[in-house]
């Protein structure tokens, strides 16, 4: 696999909050639990984290849920793809959308949508997609684009 560790968030999954570390190799495990209070990650009602992680694992629904926002990323990406004043900058693998946007709508369109300048001297964005954007959310984005340019 290649893999050591991996950490599992959830609230870009539909949690409220938690990370899970997981250990391939159990060794790498053997002082975790040290490290995780003296880091100040311990919460103090465990039970509750868990919970969420729980339902989530439940018959996949991780799983799809990460599906759809990545399928809303790809509808994104095919949608500002066709305006020529956009450049996507990265390929889109995941949720994220990282783009050179002409700076002078920037500010404009953050005004109505969050997101982050990913590298400002260049003018790159990084839009994010999660469980719960829908597909009328990216319509109205990228008319709110065009709109602006």
């Amino acid at each position: 696999m290649g893999l050591d560790a991996v950490s599992f968030g959830c609230t870009k999954n539909g949690g409220m909050f938690g990370e899970v570390i997981i250990f391939f190799h159990p060794e790498l495990a053997e002082n975790f639990k040290y490290y995780r209070k003296q880091g100040m990650q311990l919460a103090s009602k465990m039970r509750f984290v868990s919970a969420q992680y729980t339902e989530l694992l439940k018959d996949g629904l991780w799983q799809q849920l990460a599906s759809h926002a990545n399928q809303m990323a790809q509808k994104l990406a095919a949608a500002v793809s066709q305006i020529p004043q956009i450049k996507i900058t990265q390929r889109v693998e995941s949720n994220g959308v990282f783009a050179i946007v002409p700076p002078e709508i920037i500010p404009q369109l953050q005004s109505e949508y969050f997101f982050y300048m990913w590298d400002e001297h260049n003018h790159e964005v990084r839009w994010m997609t999660s469980f719960d954007t829908q597909p009328e959310d990216i319509d109205s984005f990228v008319a709110k684009i065009k709109e602006l340019l």
